[in-house]
């Protein structure tokens, strides 16, 4: 994926900008089960995930809490700890081999110096709007499912039944009843 795709939709960018990005930006690897932040560090970096998945969780003395499940294409972090700059309250593990683009918050903000077109790159912040709409709305397990299959739809074949179900907050046999009437 070229980096005028990755941008592509945040914004429009002339070359020079994607030649500055390409500076800023690293590609990594990223094998099964690395840690990309852990619970308690401040979250400096965003990732643009290119291939692999990954789980982004809060884990208590009943097990992990699964709080976003992250695919191709997308881009991921933690929204508070990154914003407030603040100790992250979630993990952000590598569920499969994966490749992603890695930006600091520093360079971040040297591409907003160099180029008011990178302020675009504000609009991946908005994303926690999905999972807001899952919660803050009254929604049943039905409608939950529905609405991820729509936002998200590669997440049940990648993610198993009690992850997907940890996410959308209801019990695994819940979501295995409202997937049989599919």
């Amino acid at each position: 994926m070229s980096v005028q795709e990755i941008l592509a939709g945040v914004g429009a960018f002339s070359l020079h900008d994607l030649l500055v990005f390409e500076e800023k930006a690293l590609r990594k690897t990223v094998k099964k089960n690395d840690v990309l932040l852990r619970e308690g560090d401040i979250c400096q970096y965003v990732y643009f995930i290119l291939s692999g998945s990954f789980v982004q969780f809060h884990a208590d003395n009943t097990g992990d809490i699964i709080i976003d499940l992250h695919l191709p294409t997308e881009w991921m972090f933690n929204h508070p700890s990154l914003i407030d700059q603040t100790p992250s309250g979630t993990t952000i593990k590598a569920f499969e081999d994966a490749e992603v683009i890695e930006l600091s918050l520093i360079g971040l903000h040297e591409l907003i110096g160099v180029s008011q077109s990178f302020l675009n790159l504000g609009r991946i912040f908005g994303q926690a709007n999905h999972r807001t709409y899952l919660f803050d709305n009254a929604l049943s397990p039905s409608q939950k499912y529905d609405y991820i299959k729509k936002v998200k739809p590669l997440i049940v074949q990648v993610f198993p039944v009690k992850m997907i179900a940890s996410y959308l907050k209801i019990t695994p046999e819940t979501l295995s009843r409202v997937r049989a009437n599919y």
